[in-house]
């Protein structure tokens, strides 16, 4: 990573707490805190946590890149997390461990690798920790002790029950999601466990369980389970300290996952615990919301082996990940094959751009110089900078990258000489595009075999078509070059022999 921190850096994030865009000042600077909550881990991880997933491995790689030392914390959820948000219903991990006839922590264990596995596959690079809820009772235990103490908490039939009226008698409770708490109440369903309450906006920070419940654990009010939003207040302020830098998610956790963590370390330790709150938007398929019932839900694997009635075709990991980049973290995401398809053809513009670049040899001319090309070319290098520092906007980064790909594809079919550049602007070029797509955007990971295949399969076409253009047999020369065009493989002629290049 060759960026150098620099003091001055004018990176902007939208704040989901202030609504608007601020300037990015750490508490500790260069040190960055960060928190993103993970997967319960009852099931494969859906589109939706991948987008998420995918969305804050960009800020956590691009604020390494500009030189911040991020400590980069993200969650497991292996207890606690019942149907209900608001802390009722069925436990989801000893749900599924009755389903699949397994122990929880086999349940835990199967799916924490699948997530693993998927996130290696998608080039998401690990955090710096990654703490399971099973391994922090004991610190979930004495920040309820904290919150009970403090006066924002009771005890009903075993069970501990933030307490939001008493809350908001000294502080702000929906403000992140702009919930008001009488709504909450109308709509408030009829659950097991509501009668335990005072008020119906109430959350439990710790449950009541059944001897028999597969998932316990002692605490001084009997035994129980830790309520699904503790788990995140407890690891992150262990972690990150009371008060940290960055804490993300999906839109869907705003509330009231998110909200009741501002409540619980509020209200365990007086402290407003995040300074910048970043959600990431929902997905869609074919404009409708995913859904299992409409079928229209699909799973990453799904997606990367073509195995869903709703898809044409398989799509690569990587084309996949830029797909996702290609739209801003804060916009609905769409997806269809048409989109998929056209994001597949740009995506493989751009790495044959990379390719190029990464082959091709600078020669110093200085009488062929141009003060206008030199500058041209900076300033495509300082403006997908200024895109990324615009709240991590990929979309508009990417379209710079292409810009600068264009650059790159003239310099190698002679329109432009590159030895109008400078060595120290064309270095800049090599600098900047290979840091986006190696260190930031993440799309350069290898697809296994299939890259070998392609080329090798495109080396035999191109080798028939020269034995055919020998026995100057050219309409069929021509035949398969047009047919090439089609599938948006462009075949060009030139001087010193043929090359080939996505469309």
């Amino acid at each position: 990573m060759s960026y150098i921190y620099r003091m001055d850096h004018q990176l902007k994030i939208y704040n989901s707490l202030s609504r608007g865009k601020e300037l990015f000042v750490p508490l500790k600077p260069p040190f960055v805190g960060m928190y993103s909550c993970g997967p319960t881990v009852y099931n494969e991880v859906h589109l939706g946590n991948l987008r998420t997933f995918t969305t804050f491995d960009i800020v956590f790689r691009y604020l390494t890149h500009i030189g911040y030392k991020v400590r980069y914390v993200r969650n497991i959820t292996d207890a606690g997390h019942l149907t209900d948000d608001s802390g009722e219903g069925v436990d989801r991990i000893s749900d599924r461990a009755k389903l699949e006839q397994l122990e929880p922590m086999e349940v835990v264990q199967k799916y924490t690798n699948s997530f693993h596995e998927v996130c290696q596959i998608f080039n998401i690079l690990p955090p710096s920790i990654e703490p399971t809820a099973t391994g922090h009772i004991v610190e979930q235990i004495e920040m309820v002790k904290r919150i009970l103490k403090n006066g924002y908490a009771y005890e009903s039939k075993g069970s501990i029950y933030f307490d939001v009226r008493k809350y908001m008698e000294k502080y702000k409770y929906g403000e992140l999601s702009g919930r008001n708490v009488d709504d909450q109440q109308e709509g408030t369903r009829e659950l097991d466990g509501q009668e335990e309450k005072k008020n119906a906006a109430d959350f439990a920070i710790w449950k009541s369980v059944a001897p028999n419940h597969l998932q316990h654990w002692v605490s001084p009010w009997g035994e129980g389970i830790p309520g699904w939003h503790l788990e995140c207040s407890a690891m992150s302020a262990k972690y990150l300290g009371q008060q940290f830098d960055i804490h993300g998610g999906g839109m869907d956790l705003k509330f009231p996952h998110h909200e009741c963590e501002i409540a619980q370390s509020v209200g365990a330790d007086g402290i407003e615990p995040v300074r910048y709150w970043m959600h990431g938007n929902m997905l869609t398929v074919n404009g409708d919301k995913m859904s299992k019932s409409k079928g229209n839900s699909f799973l990453p694997r799904e997606l990367f082996e073509g195995t869903h009635p709703l898809l044409e075709k398989a799509y690569a990991p990587m084309a996949v990940r830029f797909f996702m980049l290609q739209s801003h973290y804060r916009s609905t995401l769409d997806f269809s094959n048409g989109a998929l398809q056209g994001s597949e053809k740009g995506f493989a513009r751009l790495m044959n751009a990379y390719k190029v670049l990464q082959e091709m040899v600078f020669v110093n001319d200085e009488s062929k110089k141009i003060a206008a090309e030199i500058n041209e070319v900076s300033q495509l290098c300082k403006e997908v900078y200024e895109k990324m520092d615009d709240d991590f906007n990929t979309a508009e980064a990417i379209a710079v990258l292409f810009e600068m790909g264009k650059k790159i594809n003239s310099y190698k079919e002679g329109l432009i000489s590159v030895s109008t550049l400078d060595e120290k602007t064309f270095e800049l070029l090599r600098t900047t595009f290979t840091a986006f797509i190696k260190d930031i955007l993440g799309v350069d990971k290898e697809e296994g075999g299939d890259n070998n295949v392609t080329e090798g399969l495109m080396n035999l076409i191109l080798e028939l078509r020269k034995d055919v253009r020998a026995k100057k047999d050219f309409a069929s020369s021509d035949k398969i070059r047009d047919e090439l065009l089609k599938l948006g493989i462009q075949v060009k002629d030139g001087k010193e022999g043929v090359s080939w290049s996505v469309n």
